[in-house]
């Protein structure tokens, strides 16, 4: 039976002396809870403090306390975080709004119980319901029982409230010692915006999820998007991105039958998958095969997933038919190219810059194209004329129409992406603006009379269909079992080093998967890369300068010009004035 402290603290508290007026004392050395009512939280941060140093000093509280506090009006975010920011030690606090229904988030362990009543004193409250929201750990719903004229039913009324958060506070201490490493998207902008966090305590556990210990995850371009804010399917910052990793099952929660711990998995996700330790629906799991490295794991469920649904789903690909695949040296067009080979005799016209094609051409493209100096139509035309059964357009803007003038009858366009939209670290809009400028659209009378058809595909909006993605996915695990397909790992990163990962991918760097690997990074090449780290920042400060020192040579010699400029003008009005006073002589 836990033993409680009540306070009362009064109606409008002296900032030097705050008045708490003991309502009930029983002697007892320590108070396993701890009740403070008030009329309105404290105004000012000095109330604060002396309202939590009086708490805290005066009140012998047990270790594994907590703390239940009333307020009878209105209560700021700014006004609570500061009251509970100035505890000496943590406490779980369990904080009642009795005016309006409020759920505040608050850096600290707090269960927030919203009630609805009239802002009137303690003796006077009617009975309410109380509305808990909702935590990971899914604590009961409480009710507070109408509170009589007395001070000892407030207590009991305070202690019922605080009731099932008790059994709850027995695993603070062995969730908050649980740490993992994240990456977490801070803000929308450049490379340093993605910021390597340690996070504390377990991630919830749900019926029908299983706890993963991950290895690798993939990095996307839609990440690369998404850094910049051009990603729709990322919630906003903060918030840790990565829509695929691979790991060993840690936990399983319950109703999972298919999943058990030491199982190693690939898993697919919209987001928060750049983390050590994620928790995630079994049926977004699917067991690796024998032999598949936790890297190659990572490489597959986005890229493969993709590729396969676009040629088999959307593009029913046969033989003896054509298709361009543009970034053939990427993720998605290694993988597409891989897929191409399983059917007999496709031409694959492949664009990706000239010091890959030796690589694509071995993967399978048969006519490479180096999209920087060639026009890639005249490229094709020339080979096939009479245009192509599918073309796979992740760029968008002018790009998509000049896929669709491609097809010809009976022809396919697949879209699947914007990257003419991702120019530069940070958001570029000129090259937003000139995507949407230039978006595709036509009349259906026109399709029909052209024979041909559009398609889009976004995985993202497909995360529900878990049967149809576990059906690709499993074609796509036949294929590696056969040795048909294989992803390519163009290079791994530590969680230490996404920046640059980012930075390869963005700059076309890479010929297949970038992988980000969650293993701590050894001290001996933070050693080695450090000096390297500075010698870039020095290049960038020497980078920056030199851009100033450009922006003020052209600022002078724009000046000169309008100097020369004013000069020119004033001798065309003095020789205006000249030939005006001739004329009058």
């Amino acid at each position: 039976m836990p033993v409680t402290m009540v306070y009362r603290l009064a109606s409008k508290p002296d900032p030097l002396q705050t008045q708490i007026q003991p309502i009930t004392h029983a002697g007892i050395r320590e108070f396993d809870q701890l009740s403070v009512f008030s009329s309105r939280p404290p105004s000012r941060p000095t109330h604060s403090h002396c309202l939590s140093r009086a708490l805290t000093a005066t009140t012998p509280l047990h270790r594994s306390a907590h703390c239940v506090v009333f307020f009878f009006s209105d209560c700021y975010k700014k006004r609570l975080r500061a009251t509970l920011f100035y505890f000496a030690r943590p406490l779980q606090v369990h904080a009642h709004f009795l005016k309006k229904n409020k759920s505040l988030s608050l850096p600290f362990q707090i269960l927030f119980a919203n009630m609805s009543g009239e802002d009137a004193p303690v003796q006077q409250q009617n009975a309410v319901d109380q509305k808990q929201d909702s935590k990971p750990t899914e604590e009961p719903k409480t009710e507070v029982e109408p509170a009589a004229a007395g001070a000892a039913d407030a207590s009991a009324a305070a202690a019922d409230a605080a009731a099932p958060a008790t059994a709850t506070t027995e695993k603070v201490p062995e969730e908050e010692a649980f740490t993992y490493r994240a990456l977490v998207l801070t803000g929308y902008g450049g490379y340093d915006k993605v910021k390597l966090q340690v996070k504390k305590g377990k991630p919830s556990l749900k019926a029908a999820e299983v706890q993963v210990r991950v290895k690798a995850c993939g990095l996307n371009f839609a990440d690369l998007m998404a850094r910049q804010g051009l990603y729709d399917r990322l919630p906003s910052p903060p918030v840790s991105p990565g829509m695929e990793c691979s790991g060993v099952v840690e936990a399983v929660g319950e109703e999972v039958t298919d999943r058990k711990v030491g199982d190693q998995v690939m898993v697919l996700s919209r987001f928060g998958l750049w983390q050590e330790v994620v928790a995630v629906p079994a049926n977004h799991t699917f067991l690796m095969p024998e032999g598949m490295s936790f890297e190659e794991a990572a490489a597959i469920p986005v890229n493969y997933i993709t590729a396969y649904m676009m040629l088999f789903d959307f593009g029913h690909l046969r033989p003896n038919q054509s298709i361009l695949i543009h970034s053939a040296a990427g993720g998605v067009g290694t993988a597409a190219t891989q897929l191409c080979k399983t059917v007999k005799d496709v031409t694959v016209f492949g664009t990706a810059s000239a010091s890959k094609h030796e690589a694509i051409g071995q993967a399978g493209v048969t006519h490479p194209i180096d999209y920087r100096t060639k026009d890639y139509v005249e490229e094709v035309r020339k080979i096939s004329p009479k245009g192509l059964d599918i073309v796979l357009d992740p760029l968008g803007g002018s790009d998509t129409h000049k896929a669709y003038n491609l097809l010809k009858p009976m022809g396919k366009l697949i879209t699947y992406g914007a990257a003419n939209m991702l120019a530069g670290q940070k958001k570029n809009l000129l090259a937003v603006a000139k995507n949407w400028y230039h978006q595709f659209s036509i009349h259906t009378l026109n399709l029909i009379q052209s024979n041909k058809s559009v398609c889009g595909f976004h995985l993202g909006y497909l995360e529900g269909e878990t049967e149809l993605i576990s059906q690709a996915l499993n074609a796509i695990l036949d294929l590696y079992k056969q040795g048909k397909v294989k992803p390519r790992i163009d290079s791994t990163w530590h969680l230490e080093q996404v920046g640059d990962a980012m930075r390869k991918m963005q700059e076309r760097n890479n010929i297949g998967k970038v992988v980000l690997i969650t293993e701590p990074m050894p001290e001996e090449e933070k050693k080695e890369e450090a000096p390297v780290a500075d010698k870039k920042k020095d290049d960038k400060k020497k980078d920056d300068k030199k851009k100033d020192d450009k922006k003020k040579d052209d600022g002078k010699k724009e000046e000169k010009k309008d100097d020369k400029k004013k000069e020119e003008a004033k001798k065309d009005e003095e020789e205006k004035k000249e030939e005006v006073k001739k004329e009058e002589k």
